[in-house]
């Protein structure tokens, strides 16, 4: 049974990313793309930012690379 206030949960939305840093950033940078302008790339009842950004996030609608590098 899942307890989450938050729909998807964190540890479902953690199965689309490397980790919680990653999950972060992706979903911030999507919800700051979608306040200014950018159309949602999913059909969701919600208009907050943050809440179309997660939900496009566990859809696979939003992906994202990781660089391997690091800085030398």
């Amino acid at each position: 049974m899942n307890n989450s206030m938050i729909d998807p949960s964190v540890v479902d939305l953690l199965k689309k990313v490397d980790n919680r840093y990653s999950l972060v950033a992706v979903t911030s940078k999507r919800a700051r793309q979608l306040i200014n302008g950018e159309k949602a790339l999913i059909e969701i009842d919600s208009t907050k930012p943050l809440t179309v950004a997660i939900n496009e996030v566990y859809s696979g609608a939003v992906t994202y690379e990781t660089v391997k590098e690091g800085i030398k």
